[in-house]
């Protein structure tokens, strides 16, 4: 449990901030002020569920393996947000370079000790 909290809540925050980044470029006739209003709302509510996840992560994670975890969850939820709500065709050419970061991401979890 203690293992699979924090990647669940770090999921949850992910789907926040990925709104409050970049929701508004699918409603770009609102006004500036608008937008950087409501996703500081949302993001308010990412950070109810990231600074726990953290907390709670530490205790069985290291630092540099919770923010490689996070990273990893984003590229994840940011696709499935890209394809879903900004209706943009991920290129094979971004798919690699995710794989590659989630390389880099597995040799800092092989380098754990």
């Amino acid at each position: 449990m203690v293992y699979l909290a924090p990647l669940f809540l770090l999921a949850l925050s992910n789907v926040f901030m990925t709104f409050a980044w970049y929701g508004h470029l699918a409603h770009k006739e609102k006004a500036l002020w608008i937008v950087v209003l409501v996703s500081w709302g949302i993001a308010f509510f990412e950070y109810w569920l990231a600074v726990p996840a953290n907390r709670l992560g530490h205790q069985v994670y290291s630092a540099a393996q919770l923010k490689t975890i996070q990273e990893v969850i984003t590229l994840v939820v940011f696709v499935g947000f890209s394809v879903f709500w900004l209706k943009e065709a991920i290129s094979w050419t971004t798919a690699l370079g995710f794989c590659f970061i989630a390389f880099g991401a597995a040799l800092v979890f092989r380098g754990a000790a």
